[in-house]
C-alpha cells in the first residue's frame, strides 16, 4: 500500500457477498455500503426485522465484526466495522478525537446558501425501550454540522399552499460531532428538512417525491469516510455509490456530476 489515499469506491472495486456490498476489507477492517432501511444491529425497537448489517457482514467475511460508528436505519452509505475489539477501541478513539471525516449527500427543501455551519446543541432524545433507564436530564450536547450547496432546482409544482413552485438543494453535509439524528435535526433547525425524513422532515415534500419520483427512501447518504488506518497509519478514503432511487433523482434533476464525491 502506497502513501497516497486509498480510494476504494463501491461499484468499481466492490464485492457483493451475501446481500452485503463490501467496499473495503483487510485483516483488520471491513467497510460496507449499507442500504437504506437496514439496521446496523439487532434492536428492541424493531423486533420484526430479520436482516442486520452487523450479522450479514460477519457472515460475509467469516469472522466476528465490531461496530465503531452507526448510521440511522433510513440512511445509506459507508459503514465501517473492526475485526477485533482492540482495533474497534482504536477507531472509537479516532471518532471521539474527530480525526475521522464523514461526508454525506442530502436533498433538502429550499435553496440553501453556498456554504455555512449549523452550530446548535442537541438535547438527548431517548428511545422508548433502548434508553428506558437512561438519565433523561442530560444537558444538551454540542453539535456542529458544515454544509456546502452543490446544486439547486425549482420545480413547477405547488407542494405548499404558500408557493406556486417548489425548490430543492443538493447539499454535502460534514458533521464535526456525532449526535443522534444530528444531520436530520440540524436541517430541520434551519428549515431545510431532508426529503424523505419521516421523523424530522416535512411530510408534504416526502409525499411529493413518493408520488412524482417513486422515491420511498430518505435522501441522506454517507458518501465518504476518510481516516488513518488504525494499524498501518495509511490514509484511507472509503466511498459508497448511490442506489437506484438516488440516481433516478440525480438524473431527473441533472445533478449527477454535482453529486460526485
Amino acid at each position: 500500500m502506497d502513501n497516497e489515499n486509498m480510494d476504494i469506491e463501491s461499484g468499481t472495486a466492490n464485492q457483493i457477498t451475501n446481500q452485503i456490498e463490501i467496499i473495503y476489507e483487510d485483516e483488520f477492517l471491513v467497510a460496507i455500503n449499507k442500504e437504506a432501511g437496514l439496521l446496523v444491529h439487532r434492536s428492541w425497537l424493531d423486533k420484526g426485522e430479520t436482516r442486520f448489517a452487523m450479522q450479514l457482514t460477519r457472515d460475509a467475511v467469516g469472522c466476528h465484526v465490531f461496530p465503531v460508528h452507526r448510521l440511522d436505519k433510513p440512511t445509506s452509505g459507508v459503514l465501517l466495522f473492526a475485526k477485533s475489539s482492540a482495533v474497534a477501541r482504536s477507531l472509537g478513539e479516532a471518532f471521539t478525537a474527530h480525526t475521522v471525516t464523514k461526508q454525506y449527500l442530502a436533498v433538502v427543501r429550499g435553496f440553501m446558501p453556498d456554504q455555512g455551519t449549523v452550530d446548535y446543541a442537541l438535547s438527548f432524545q431517548p428511545d422508548a425501550i433502548a434508553d428506558k433507564f437512561a438519565d433523561l436530564d442530560k444537558p444538551a450536547q454540542e453539535a456542529v454540522t458544515h454544509w456546502q450547496s452543490l446544486a439547486q432546482i425549482e420545480l413547477p409544482f405547488a407542494v405548499s399552499k404558500k408557493h406556486d413552485t417548489s425548490r430543492y438543494s443538493l447539499v454535502r453535509l460534514t458533521p464535526e460531532t456525532g449526535r443522534k439524528h444530528q444531520l436530520r435535526r440540524h436541517m430541520r433547525h434551519v428549515f431545510h428538512h431532508i426529503v424523505g425524513d419521516t421523523s424530522h422532515g416535512d411530510i408534504r415534500h416526502t409525499r411529493f417525491f413518493r408520488t412524482h419520483y417513486d422515491c420511498t427512501r430518505m435522501l441522506l447518504h454517507a458518501q465518504t469516510l476518510a481516516l488513518s488506518h488504525p494499524v498501518t497509519g495509511e490514509p484511507l478514503l472509503l466511498k459508497a455509490k448511490l442506489d437506484d432511487q438516488w440516481m433516478r433523482i440525480l438524473e431527473e434533476f441533472s445533478w449527477v456530476d454535482s453529486a460526485k464525491g
